[in-house]
């Protein structure tokens, strides 16, 4: 629970379901899709192409009307007359109607072609958005098998493992892709279920014969009339039922948490950090270890007991392996800090041994501890870093460890809101 000393806050409000496979898609006309490229291509291809065509039929025009020769005839006598042209008027040399005639036809070729050059460009303009807007169109028909097949594999992301595209298309290759990916998804299903099945066997098979086994121990410890001997031995074998319990209980956990969730609910991590404190805080006395930090509000969305079980693996871990003297643990929450902005972090840090950088990702592994492997101990069975890595993944967060200054570890859980 909070510290009685932290300020009260007000309560954060949930927000909005977060979905890891969820994409920002952003502005859509500014990501470089490959409908987006197509269209640029074959818009593009045509817009050369009307390029080339309206220099061609410039040039043959321009060569047609042969602009800047001279007249193909001459006046040898007499006047004439213009609307248009600017010809010299009353009792003039021949030579000068001439000139002026042959400036006037140039002027009016080269305004033709001008007109011409125009026009043809604002055709090729229009014809070009038309273009554009029809490669947009035959690229999105010709890519919408893929969006089928992308639109698939986000609900399978879900752990929807029964989706299949089953396209129904020409013999092309968004169809082999579409049916390799629905063959890999039998094979996908198969393993689920397998593996489901499994884990509910493990359950029954091997709790069953343990937890008998406890039971015969407790009743046989409970006879007064014991010998010593059979009575610490009894003892001895409990302790190991308890711990193949403990080693049964992980790995099932284990193994149901690298799934991703599907139905997620509102939790407090500093409710949750409370819950594991308080459980620890019986193991963490008889140690002689304090723990301590400030727990604000901070929720997030995701399943409450494998939040707790995060919280708690790494409080025992951090309590077990602390110092034998003036130990601490700092237990932290916070919103939305200012490294990992929309998630929430959940932070213990301890006192304790030395811990090399080099062996921290080990400690992340089943059945590793610190130096040894797959060893005896009576702090654990090696699965608790584990399991609070798989769990931090399947609510698409992430768990890092860093050593402390003068021995210890930094343990930071950061979850999506």
């Amino acid at each position: 629970m909070p510290d009685a000393s932290a300020p009260p806050r007000p309560v954060v409000p949930p927000k909005p379901t977060w979905d890891p496979r969820r994409i920002d898609q952003g502005l859509p006309w500014l990501r470089p899709t490959i409908r987006i490229r197509l269209t640029l291509l074959y818009g593009g291809m045509f817009l050369i192409a009307g390029i080339l065509l309206l220099s061609i039929i410039y040039l043959l025009a321009a060569q047609a009307l042969n602009v800047g020769s001279e007249l193909p005839f001459k006046l040898i006598e007499g006047t004439v007359g213009s609307n248009t042209c600017d010809l010299p008027a009353g009792n003039v040399a021949a030579e000068q109607v001439n000139a002026a005639m042959n400036a006037c036809v140039n002027n009016q070729r080269q305004h033709a072609l001008d007109e011409l050059l125009f026009r043809s460009l604002m055709a090729l303009v229009g014809l070009s958005i038309i273009a554009f807007a029809f490669g947009y169109a035959m690229a999105g028909r010709v890519l919408a098998p893929l969006n089928r097949i992308t639109r698939t594999a986000r609900r399978v992301a879900g752990t929807d493992l029964t989706r299949r595209i089953e396209m129904d298309a020409p013999d092309d290759e968004f169809k082999e892709l579409a049916d390799t990916f629905d063959e890999m998804l039998d094979r996908l299903e198969r393993a689920f279920t397998a593996q489901q099945r499994f884990v509910g066997n493990a359950s029954h098979e091997l709790r069953t014969p343990l937890a008998i086994n406890r039971t015969l121990l407790e009743v046989h410890l409970s006879d007064p009339g014991a010998p010593v001997e059979l009575q610490q031995l009894g003892r001895t074998l409990l302790a190991t039922n308890e711990r193949s319990e403990q080693l049964v209980e992980g790995l099932l956990l284990l193994a149901r948490s690298d799934n991703q969730l599907v139905e997620r609910k509102p939790v407090d991590l500093a409710e949750v950090a409370g819950q594991a404190i308080d459980q620890a805080r019986g193991e963490a006395a008889a140690k002689g270890v304090e723990i301590r930090g400030l727990r604000e509000p901070a929720v997030v969305r995701g399943n409450g007991v494998l939040l707790e079980r995060i919280a708690l693996n790494l409080v025992q871990n951090a309590v077990r392996y602390n110092l034998a003297d003036n130990g601490w643990v700092e237990v932290t929450t916070e919103l939305e800090p200012a490294t990992d902005p929309g998630c929430a972090v959940l932070t213990v840090s301890n006192t304790g041994p030395v811990v090399p950088a080099y062996e921290v990702d080990n400690l992340f592994e089943p059945f590793r501890r610190l130096r040894t492997e797959r060893t005896g101990s009576d702090k654990g069975v090696g699965l608790g870093l584990s399991i609070a890595r798989s769990v931090a993944r399947a609510h698409g967060g992430r768990i890092v460890a860093v050593p402390r200054d003068g021995g210890g570890l930094v343990m930071r859980v950061t979850l999506p809101l």
